[in-house]
């Protein structure tokens, strides 16, 4: 798998098809592997970018004084982005990925030429309330693995606080394995996924601020939400599209947050079309 190193550490990523850059931003303890159903249908019509983020299902640990935030993954973004030299690239976000997703356009809208926000993080729902409490958690890494510990085993990842409310299809055991074992496994990975923890802890506002700035991405934005997601409501897809200057809503019938994965002909037929539209000339 090549990779990209950065200041903090090295990022692993997989590239497949040819065509306009698509780089996808996978959320908090899943890998590249959640947009694989979509690239298996976008790839023939686009370059497809997959990196593995250091969210906790990432297999090299970043550097020991790395700083993981969301601004600081966000800045991680950009910088990889900025390392292969990649321009008007289609951002495509989902979960904890897709606040992520919405930093960049903020902080870092250079080298993207649209936005698509898929199931995510919004406003002041950031994380949802069902997982606040792994960011106590993140204070103490051997707790936060104690807590992760029943996902060795397959049956609780269906549960509403693993994967079971994100998804409404199983997803293949070998697949989830490459989302929890990670951080079970290697302390500096877990070592990471604490800091993201504990730095979204200690600044709980980050997306809720940078959100009104939205407004200044006046670039292609799409909105592609599942009404029957349990963790964000499609009410955020609609009022995010209201600050977006380019912003619309397209739904996803049948799916939870990992659409990805519930209606990948739906998600990659979405991205493919809204990847070839023309873009609208805007002032200045």
């Amino acid at each position: 798998m090549p990779t990209v190193t950065l200041p903090q550490g090295t990022i692993e990523y997989r590239e497949e098809g040819s065509g306009p850059p698509v780089v996808f931003v996978h959320g908090f303890l899943v890998d590249e592997t959640l947009w694989s159903p979509v690239v298996e249908r976008l790839r023939a019509d686009a370059r497809c970018i997959l990196p593995t983020w250091p969210l906790g299902a990432h297999r090299t640990p970043l550097r020991p004084d790395a700083e993981v935030t969301p601004l600081a993954v966000a800045g991680m973004v950009a910088g990889f982005l900025e390392a292969l030299d990649l321009r008007d690239v289609t951002l495509v976000g989902n979960d904890s990925g897709g606040a992520i997703s919405q930093l960049v356009a903020v902080h870092h809208p250079e080298r993207i030429g649209r936005l698509v926000l898929t199931d995510c993080d919004a406003f002041d729902n950031f994380p949802p309330k069902l997982f606040r409490g792994l960011i106590t958690l993140g204070r103490a890494p051997r707790l936060l693995r104690g807590a992760l510990a029943p996902l060795r085993f397959e049956a609780p990842r269906r549960l509403p606080f693993a994967f079971g409310w994100l998804t409404k299809r199983k997803v293949p055991r070998e697949v989830t394995d490459r989302w929890v074992l990670p951080a079970l496994r290697d302390r500096d990975v877990l070592r990471d996924a604490a800091k993201l923890l504990v730095g979204l802890g200690r600044d709980p506002h980050v997306l809720l601020d940078a959100t009104p700035r939205l407004a200044e991405f006046d670039k292609p934005a799409l909105l592609v939400w599942a009404p029957e997601d349990r963790f964000f409501p499609i009410e955020h897809a609609r009022r995010l599209a209201a600050i977006l200057p380019q912003g619309r809503v397209e739904e996803v019938p049948d799916a939870y947050t990992f659409v990805s994965w519930d209606q990948p002909d739906r998600v990659a037929g979405l991205i493919r079309d809204f990847v070839r539209e023309p873009q609208a000339v805007t002032a200045g």
